[in-house]
């Protein structure tokens, strides 16, 4: 387990410095669709994986490349450096943790749907107009980080909630779902950056899932079926969902301005004015 953490840790770094790598390297990974049918059983397990590489590859990598060439022009970059890719990320986001919120209800892990509601309700939009702050950005300097400005307990309650799901849903899987969730974790307290959690998340998810749709070895090199407890399954739901709710309460006293408008609250790392994000405009060449 700790030689995975390490390996994803690495792989998030790399990943991170090489946005041109990086985007080849998930466009390939599409290409292997045809024998995910072998390892992939059940909506869920379909859903997952196509929601996670889909825009891994085609979302992030594209808008990545789209600042990094920030000079360049053409309509597909242009197309790419538009709100819709914030937007459409926080979408992904949120489809993810609502499709796990929703198979813990139908599991009857009520405590833990519970915090996944509350985390759905604590994500920060890309945009707050009343601070004309950006929380939700591609960075324009290199290496055009994904960045997600949102707070270090809203990462840790994402993690701890995340894993309570897993191990609910199919402990035989723990082990290596800890192993990613932690490398996510972890990554960015050790860069002392939190809003790096997301770009983290984004790599080190989509690494796992692409092994797991292309042979699944975890089940035999890290099978922790034996540690399913119903009890321990029970008791991590309830705490998860009072800290989430404590959460929830501080959010909102923390977020309330007093001019009675809201903006989520931060770390102390304030988001960027959205005008600071914005690249200089220019116009596409005549023909």
């Amino acid at each position: 387990m700790t030689g995975y953490i390490v390996f994803l840790l690495l792989l998030v770094e790399f990943m991170r410095k090489t946005p041109r790598f990086t985007f080849v390297f998930w466009l390939l990974a599409l290409l292997t669709a045809p024998l995910w049918a072998d390892n992939l059983e059940g909506w869920f397990r379909w859903a997952k994986t196509v929601s996670v590489l889909l825009p891994t590859a085609l979302i992030v990598g594209f808008a990545r490349l789209a600042y990094l060439y920030s000079q360049d022009n053409n309509a597909l970059y242009r197309f790419f450096r538009r709100d819709w890719v914030l937007w459409a990320l926080y979408g992904v986001l949120f489809l993810n943790i609502a499709e796990a919120t929703l198979k813990d209800l139908v599991t009857a892990n009520y405590f833990n749907f519970v915090a996944g509601v509350i985390l759905l309700i604590t994500m920060p939009f890309p945009k707050y107009k009343n601070g004309q702050r950006q929380y939700w950005l591609i960075g324009k300097d290199k290496p055009n980080d994904l960045l997600f400005y949102s707070t270090a307990a809203w990462n840790f309650l994402y993690t701890t909630w995340n894993m309570a799901f897993v191990y609910g849903e199919n402990a035989s899987y723990f082990a290596s779902s800890f192993c990613i969730l932690m490398a996510a974790e972890l990554y960015p307290l050790i860069k002392k950056r939190p809003e790096l959690y997301i770009i983290a998340r984004v790599y080190t998810l989509a690494c796992h899932i692409l092994i797991r749709a292309l042979g699944d070895p975890f089940v035999h090199v890290m099978d922790s079926s034996s540690w399913a407890n119903n009890t321990v399954l029970w008791v991590w739901g309830a705490i998860n969902m009072v800290l989430h709710i404590a959460y929830l309460w501080w959010y909102f006293k923390k977020g309330r301005k007093p001019d009675g408008s809201f903006e989520p609250p931060t770390d102390g790392r304030e988001p960027p004015l959205i005008k600071d994000c914005q690249l200089p405009t220019t116009k596409p060449a005549a023909a």
